[in-house]
């Protein structure tokens, strides 16, 4: 769990509630070991920065690059993201998912919602979708997949290891994508 900013507590409670050790990650010698990460929703320009200033912005590229199973919602879906249609100045990602999206597609604050939402891969009905200040895939490249649309725009995606939703199933108390992310990192290993 990367917790640098961000819904980190929410996150530890939903990977626990699915049977999964998860630990917080600071530091880049905390990777080590790591068999998955999250990424929380938060503020992305803000978790970028600090990435960066704690030195874990490239050892996160390199560990996705080797193929380290990584779910990212919201704002953890900008950071997985090739490129950012609209980046704040500085603003960098870790990328590893062909796509390009755009920072609160959806609207500000007071314009979040909540919506049922289709997702592939995830038995049960639909995944109910909490989102805040969203982000929208623009486009998708090749390598990537989108498991869920919400208006006509990709609001999950997978490529290889990686995953990442638009919402925040954490604030909901159902746990399926995150037991989807766990049986990921299980296959992985």
């Amino acid at each position: 769990m990367l917790a640098l900013q961000g819904d980190v507590r929410e996150h530890l409670a939903a990977l626990t509630a699915v049977g999964a050790e998860a630990r917080p990650v600071r530091r880049p010698e905390e990777l080590d070991g790591v068999h998955g990460l999250v990424l929380p929703g938060g503020e992305s320009t803000t978790i970028s920065k600090l990435a960066t200033a704690f030195g874990l912005l490239e050892p996160l590229r390199a560990r996705v690059r080797d193929g380290l199973p990584v779910y990212g919602s919201c704002a953890g879906m900008i950071m997985l993201a090739d490129k950012i249609l609209d980046p704040r100045s500085g603003q960098e990602t870790i990328g590893g998912i062909d796509m390009i999206v755009r920072r609160n597609a959806f609207g500000r604050q007071n314009e979040s919602f909540e919506a049922a939402v289709e997702l592939d891969g995830v038995s049960g009905g639909p995944v109910h979708g909490v989102f805040i200040r969203a982000p929208w895939v623009e486009s998708l490249g090749a390598g990537a997949t989108a498991l869920a649309r919400h208006e006509g725009h990709p609001v999950a995606v997978r490529q290889g290891n990686l995953l990442a939703t638009a919402f925040h199933p954490e604030l909901t108390g159902d746990h399926r994508v995150h037991a989807l992310f766990t049986e990921m990192v299980r296959r992985a290993d």
